[in-house]
Formats: structure tokens, sequence, C-alpha cells
């Protein structure tokens, strides 16, 4: 592919980011029987909070925390598209807790931070979880495209989430990320909006790199990509998984022949990737 037409492509691909995350927001509808507590605070900033999807009935409940992207600038845990497929699926039909967390966005937070508060509501959350019927012992961490960049981050280094005060979560589960070898990344041409989310500063990539800060002994992770990215989705998640096995890790790779967005918006609708991902969770589920 030329250079004009790889520019191109990653043009569209950030347009499609941003125009996703930045459409007018409609509150997600809820299926009968569903309960919502909205914006419950973790923090003091008002995009610290998360809101709560309950089922008609719960007793120690699996519990999902979400974390939506929007290239680490832009979205909002309230988003439809992250919130009402996966609602009807896990908490109408599974009877599972659903947690879609809100977080500092750039400029006022940098990825690192970003990661923290994801870590700090994961802490809050699981605190929380047995006055919602949830079992604190079941957790899973799902994001998608940055926030699945942010939750590889925590489950490529729980020290991070530790320091927020979470405990071990069962496994997570990213979204279609691009962005899990940073130091790769910036030192090879890449999409210019990364420079101003994760600047100049080869100390800075390392840090936010789920490949570079790579722990033995992380949770399960479940990578779904994208076939249809012209960056790379695939090559990255199937280079992470070799080293999450490499050190002693579980990591599988889900490929799907869908849009960056479509991975995002289709999961919980009947079908096989669904089942792919219900399958992993379930997996986790029975193992614990």
């Amino acid at each position: 592919m030329t250079l004009p037409a790889t520019r191109a492509r990653h043009a569209g691909l950030v347009a499609t980011l941003l125009f996703s995350a930045t459409v007018a927001l409609a509150a997600p509808a809820l299926p009968e029987g569903v309960r919502l507590m909205a914006d419950l605070p973790y923090g003091q900033d008002a995009r610290q909070r998360m809101d709560v999807y309950l089922p008609a009935q719960a007793a120690n409940a699996p519990v999902i925390v979400m974390v939506h992207g929007g290239a680490w600038m832009v979205g909002n845990k309230a988003m439809p598209r992250v919130v009402e497929n996966k609602v009807a699926w896990w908490v109408k039909r599974k009877g599972y807790i659903f947690v879609s967390v809100g977080y500092r966005l750039m400029p006022q937070a940098d990825p690192l931070l970003q990661a923290r508060d994801v870590a700090t509501a994961l802490a809050r959350a699981q605190g929380l979880a047995a006055s919602w019927g949830g079992d604190p012992a079941k957790f899973i961490l799902m994001g998608h495209s940055a926030g699945a960049h942010l939750a590889a981050l925590l489950a490529a280094s729980p020290a991070l989430a530790r320091q927020a005060g979470a405990r071990p979560w069962l496994g997570t589960v990213a979204l279609d990320s691009a962005a899990l070898d940073l130091e790769r990344i910036m030192n090879a041409r890449h999409m210019g909006f990364y420079d101003r989310v994760f600047g100049a500063d080869p100390a800075y990539w390392r840090s936010v790199s789920p490949s570079s800060v790579l722990a033995a002994g992380a949770a399960p992770m479940l990578l779904v990509c994208s076939t249809q990215r012209a960056d790379g989705s695939c090559a990255q998640s199937r280079d992470f998984a070799d080293k999450v096995k490499a050190k002693g890790g579980r990591a599988g790779v889900l490929p799907q022949d869908l849009t960056h967005e479509q991975v995002n918006t289709t999961l919980g609708l009947p079908g096989a990737y669904t089942e792919a991902v219900d399958g992993f969770i379930a997996d986790l589920l029975a193992r614990q």
C-alpha cells in the first residue's frame, strides 16, 4: 500500500473513532427487568463515575466491568453502542451485573492516569459488589479500542490495579486494541493523534505499553481483533498473546471480519461472535 493510501486509511480510522465517540448521546434502552444505578462515584471528578446495570434477581452474580473507547480523548460510559447489546445478553439473558466505567480524558488525564481511574473504579465495584448481589471473586474486565488498551495495560501490569486497591479479577477481554506494543508503534509510521496522546518520551511509551510492562502471572486474556483494520490489530494481538504465553499466562486471539466499531456494537447480539466471548467468560467462571 502506498504512503498516501496508508495515510488515508489511518485518517479514515481516526475519523470513525472520533465520530463514533462524539455522536449525540441517547440514553441506553433498558431491557425489561434490568435496573440502572447511574453515575455512582468512585472519585471526586465528574467523569469518575460508573453506571451499574442489575438483573431482576442477582445472587453471587458475575460482574463485567466495561471500559469505553474514544481515542483516549472522547467517549462516554453511557453510549448505547457500549452498553445496549452487552446488557441485553449478559444482564437480561445471563443474570450478570454490568458496570460501565467513565474516566477522565485527554488532555485532563493521560493514558496512565486513565488506567489508574479504571483500576480505582474496579476496586470500588469490587467493594460494592456484594451489596448489588454480585460476587467480588467473579469479576471480568472488558474494554473497547482505547478502553481495550487500558484494560490490557492493567491486565499486563496487575501492580497498577493493586496500587488502586483492586483485587485480582478472573480475566480480561480486549476488544480490538491496536495499542498493545507502543514502543514499536511510536518508532514506526503511526496515526498522528498518537503523538498527541502518548507524546515523545520513550520512557513514557514503555510505561503505558502492555507489551513492555507485561508481568508473569497475568490473568487470562481474550484479544478480539478486526481483520478489516489496516494498522495490524490482529498481528499485534497475536504477538502480545505469544508474549503472555511465554511468561506462563493464558491468552487467546479471536479475529473477526467486522469493522473496529462493529467489534463493539455487535457484541451481545446472538451469534458465533458473542458465543465465543461468552464461552471464554464461562470458562473463567468454571475454573474459579
